[in-house]
């Protein structure tokens, strides 16, 4: 599959760009722009602990910005997390949401925001809420460089009742602002900078590949891939490299931007049902099936995966197959960065495969694939990374 050009395109802006060292400083002015002067965060205990949580209240409180908090977003927010922030965030009332975290803390902020706006609602509701009323306003602070929820208007969160992935979104709660600052992400542990890099790394090939790519689509994934594939091994060996952090940062930025437009495919199918059934980080899970999903696809994704190897300055194979050479660097790539685990050491046990295919196959991003797979192609895939 990959790019095709469509004879008419129409596609949303996604949010103002704040980017660089230090720009963390601005976020009261960003505030301000947006019509309010109270804020409330949402974020985790882990930024609590680290002193980042306080460094981004300390520049509030510098100029007077009011503010309320919440940290208790989960490393798979669940529902649960949804509702007990969209309390908070009623009682503390109106004001501009501040995402600070990883994907998971921004995809919890924008159920949190969409909630605030619908006093009757729960996450459960999630399937229902695309057409309710509108959510608070939203600033995006992510701190890795991975997951570019701070280009959409939707988060994924877990119906632990259904052990299931649900999407929770709506155009309102789409980001106004993403405040990209690398220096919030110097010195994060090598292994969260992999698990959240190797889910830049795949939005880009997956963006490439997508049946939903454009020259537009394909013109954020081809330049994502060409800084995350530069950049990611650069970051993993040394946190505190300040320009790897900066390139990698807007290079999975671009690749959010990317995703947002095109779609993904089974790489993450998979991995929001391993993560659904197993609480797998979502980076391990995607790292887990990417060769093998690859392998799986090359055949209907050959012009995608050129683009890729080109994006990533591979040689042209003498034999001309671009699948091959691509996959193979992907290879050398997630085994720099240590990031590949088998199943089993996942906690994936052999009585959860055919549920974990089932519940790839109803994912809507897996429409997106450019081979769409049976569940026993899907059992195929997961047993040979058990």
């Amino acid at each position: 599959m990959g790019e095709h050009t469509p004879s008419q395109l129409t596609i949303d802006p996604t949010c103002r760009i704040e980017f660089g060292p230090g720009r963390i400083g601005h976020l009261p002015e960003l505030v301000s722009s947006l019509g309010m002067d109270r804020a409330f965060l949402v974020t985790d205990h882990g930024l609590r602990s680290a002193g980042i949580v306080d460094q981004v209240l300390k520049v509030l409180d510098t100029a007077g910005v009011e503010h309320g908090v919440y940290d208790g977003v989960g490393a798979n927010p669940s529902t649960g997390n949804v509702d007990e922030g969209a309390a908070r965030a009623r009682a503390f009332g109106p004001a501009v949401v501040i995402a600070l975290g990883g994907g998971s803390v921004l995809d919890a902020a924008k159920g949190i925001s969409l909630l605030v706006g619908n006093a009757d609602a729960s996450a459960a509701d999630a399937d229902t809420l695309w057409e309710a009323l509108d959510g608070l306003p939203l600033i995006a602070i992510p701190t890795t460089s991975g997951t570019g929820a701070e280009t959409n208007g939707f988060g994924v969160i877990e119906d632990t009742a259904a052990c299931r992935k649900v999407y929770i979104g709506h155009p309102s709660v789409k980001p106004r602002i993403a405040l990209l600052d690398p220096e919030l992400t110097v010195g994060l542990p090598a292994h969260i900078t992999a698990a959240t890099g190797i889910d830049a790394l795949v939005h880009g090939i997956e963006s490439l590949a997508s049946r939903g790519a454009n020259p537009v689509s394909v013109g954020f994934a081809t330049q994502a891939v060409a800084m995350i594939g530069r950049w990611l091994p650069a970051a993993h060996r040394d946190g505190s490299d300040l320009e790897a952090r900066s390139q990698l940062m807007l290079g999975a930025h671009l690749a959010g931007q990317a995703l947002t437009i095109s779609g993904l495919g089974l790489v993450h199918g998979i991995g929001h049902a391993l993560t659904a059934h197993t609480g797998t980080p979502h980076g391990l899970a995607l790292a887990a099936v990417l060769e093998e999903v690859m392998e799986f696809s090359a055949e209907a994704a050959q012009d995608s995966y050129e683009q890729t190897a080109r994006a990533l300055r591979l040689a042209p194979p003498t034999d001309g197959d671009w699948a091959r050479t691509t996959i193979e660097a992907v290879r050398e790539i997630t085994g720099s960065i240590d990031v590949k685990r088998p199943l089993h050491v996942l906690r994936v046990h052999p009585d959860m495969l055919g549920q974990i295919a089932e519940g790839a196959l109803a994912d809507p991003v897996t429409r997106n694939a450019p081979l769409l797979p049976t569940k026993d192609q899907v059992l195929a895939i997961l047993r040979a990374t058990f």
